[in-house]
């Protein structure tokens, strides 16, 4: 039996056309087969959450008309409850991995709350990032805002008393607000998202416009990311290994990935290394370590 520990430790990828194939059941039947896999651990409000939101008909169908919209009217990559589940879980693992490491969450810092409430932050942001997408993809964080607003308050009653329960909503929406490309996160919850979302870049992020004929820079570098890994890092809490099949990854990690972690604030915290598993390749770009720099860093 699989442990939370392990699920955990393996960040899901999404199934082959998995996008593509959840867009073709009916609301009813795509409702019906999506359940969120998160590791609550000793968290108890977590473990609640989690049981609400896997009750919840009505986020799951934002979740399904997000991918309607993304992957039959757009055609672009899959924003299916494969993607939330998989930014959530990494978000979570970031999380820990910085609190593992001593680095304090700022509901922590600014609220003395505990780790506990940031889980709930960092959980929360992940599974309501992108419900705007059900109402259109152009500035889709900010109907994310106006969608989430009401449901955070209803997911949280019986779990946060005032005012912890609007401290609670008004971190998830920053953080929201702040995944989008000119965000600016304000705490360290919303970098763990704005990073987490960027970092769901395996190659079935990319499978369905690629199937579909559609070959650019962003298909086949996407293509070309086999998996994500996290743990320790060597000089900093967080260590982010990228592992690639092809160079063209690297466009991934310093095109995309860098500008979503260039003013996160988790620049301090973590360290990004690419290795290329191909022999050829391997004497072409053997490692590529990201460079950040402090610019743009709190």
């Amino acid at each position: 039996m699989t442990t939370e520990d392990e699920i955990e430790e393996v960040i899901p990828e999404p199934l082959p056309a998995e996008g593509v194939y959840q867009t073709r059941l009916s609301p009813a039947e795509a409702v019906a087969a999506m359940h969120i896999r998160v590791p609550a651990r000793g968290n108890r409000k977590l473990r609640r959450l989690l049981e609400k939101v896997d009750a919840d008909t009505q986020l799951k169908a934002w979740w399904h008309v997000a991918n309607v919209n993304a992957v039959v009217r757009l055609e672009i990559n899959d924003h299916s409850w494969v993607h939330i589940q998989i930014i959530t879980n990494i978000g979570l693992k970031l999380l820990r991995q910085l609190t593992k490491h001593g680095v304090t969450p700022s509901l922590v810092a600014d609220y003395g709350l505990t780790n506990d409430d940031a889980e709930i932050v960092v959980v929360l942001s992940a599974l309501l990032h992108d419900v705007g997408m059900s109402v259109h993809r152009r500035e889709h964080e900010d109907f994310s805002l106006f969608l989430a607003e009401p449901k955070l308050r209803e997911l949280l009653a019986e779990i946060y008393d005032e005012p912890e329960r609007t401290v609670i909503v008004s971190e998830v929406l920053q953080a929201i607000i702040s995944h989008r490309a000119d965000g600016e996160p304000l705490a360290l919850e919303a970098g763990v998202l704005r990073v987490a979302d960027a970092l769901d870049m395996a190659k079935g992020r990319s499978r369905i416009p690629f199937e579909r004929g559609s070959v650019s820079i962003h298909a086949l570098s996407a293509a070309a990311i086999d998996e994500v890994r996290i743990g320790d890092g060597q000089t900093r809490p967080v260590m982010v290994e990228i592992l690639m099949n092809n160079s063209s990854g690297i466009y991934q990690v310093d095109g995309l990935l860098k500008p979503k972690l260039r003013g996160s604030g988790l620049e301090p915290y973590v360290e990004v290394v690419a290795r290329i598993d191909t022999e050829a390749e391997k004497r072409l770009v053997p490692v590529y370590r990201l460079e950040i720099g402090s610019e743009g860093s709190r």
